[in-house]
């Protein structure tokens, strides 16, 4: 093939080829954008957090499991948070007090709580597809999704590995 030919096949397949990472719900993709208000109504973006480890929680106040969960991710937080450790919690509440009253009780002392009072309607796990809660998706520094479904024992396990 000519030269001429090929940079001309070249160009005619080129636009069926992307090159830019694939925004997703699953292990390699990147990670959705998320902004949303926290308890204070100012926004809060995911994409704000870039340059982190970021574990995206799920969670309700009126759901036990999520608050049984809560003080795992509190441990994890205040172990890893100087290295670099933050958690963007998504609150599918839809009684603000409420929602305030648990992040207060369970002592989730991060910044990064939003929530649109929209409970399971919520925008942000629409955009996931959560289906239940709690659900935790880990997101590297580099704003792709590395683990989902991760809580517990096996967030302690993933985070040591990554920091240690």
């Amino acid at each position: 093939m000519s030269k001429k030919k090929y940079i001309l096949f070249l160009f005619f397949l080129f636009p069926f080829f992307s090159f830019a990472q694939k925004t997703g719900i699953n292990i390699g993709d990147k990670a959705i954008e998320l902004s949303y208000n926290n308890p204070n109504e100012k926004e809060m973006s995911l994409s704000e957090l870039r340059g982190k480890l970021v574990l995206i929680d799920f969670w309700a106040s009126w759901c036990g499991p999520c608050r049984r969960e809560n003080p795992n991710l509190v441990r994890a937080y205040e172990k890893y948070h100087s290295k670099g450790f933050e958690v963007f919690s998504v609150s599918l509440d839809s009684n603000k007090d409420k929602w305030i009253k648990a992040i207060e009780k369970d002592g989730l002392a991060w910044e990064n709580h939003v929530c649109d009072l929209q409970g399971w309607r919520n925008e942000a796990s629409r955009a996931y597809g959560i289906s239940s809660i709690p659900h935790a998706i880990l997101i590297g520094k580099d704003g792709v999704i590395i683990r989902t479904h991760i809580r517990g024992a096996a967030l302690e396990t993933e985070l040591e590995k990554l920091f240690d």
